[in-house]
């Protein structure tokens, strides 16, 4: 395998940093837990495991990861919890329409909140964000999460 240096001066093998080979590895380890579950209380249990991963989190990106599990939660009750790439995402029929990333985990200076194509954003535009730096929630970015997370799922 070739070794590298990446833009976060982390050595990589094969052009992957060590946290994204470990969300690879994580992501892996959700879908064989997936598999093992079968269908009977599946829904209840990745929530579960959100909420688990949530409560790891540093305060400050639990806080948020918390208040935004609330919003989509109540905004988008047809959106299932459950872990992406070891982090918090809400899918439709198996699909992820939308995630929270940790800033603390990614070693990143703030956490995102995105979508997946699987969310309904397209502008007419041909220009539309995908993905939102977050490091705290005001009002006001309640607000525009609410309208983003029904948007997406409308």
């Amino acid at each position: 395998m070739s070794e590298s240096t990446g833009t976060d001066g982390k050595k990589s093998t094969n052009g992957f940093s060590e946290q994204e080979r470990a969300a690879m590895k994580e992501r892996a380890a959700e879908l064989k837990k997936e598999a093992s579950r079968g269908r009977g209380n599946k829904a209840a249990a990745e929530e579960l495991d959100v909420l688990a991963k949530i409560a790891e989190m540093e305060a400050s990106d639990r806080a948020v990861a918390e208040r935004i599990h609330a919003i989509v939660t109540a905004n988008a009750p047809d959106l299932s919890p459950k872990l992406w790439y070891g982090q918090p995402a809400y899918a439709r029929k198996g699909k992820v329409v939308c995630f929270f990333r940790s800033g603390q985990v990614d070693k990143e200076r703030y956490s995102t909140f995105g979508f997946t194509t699987a969310g309904n954003l397209d502008d007419e535009s041909g220009l539309w964000p995908t993905s939102y730096a977050v490091t705290e929630l005001s009002d006001k970015a309640e607000k525009a999460l609410v309208a983003l997370v029904k948007k997406a799922v409308g």
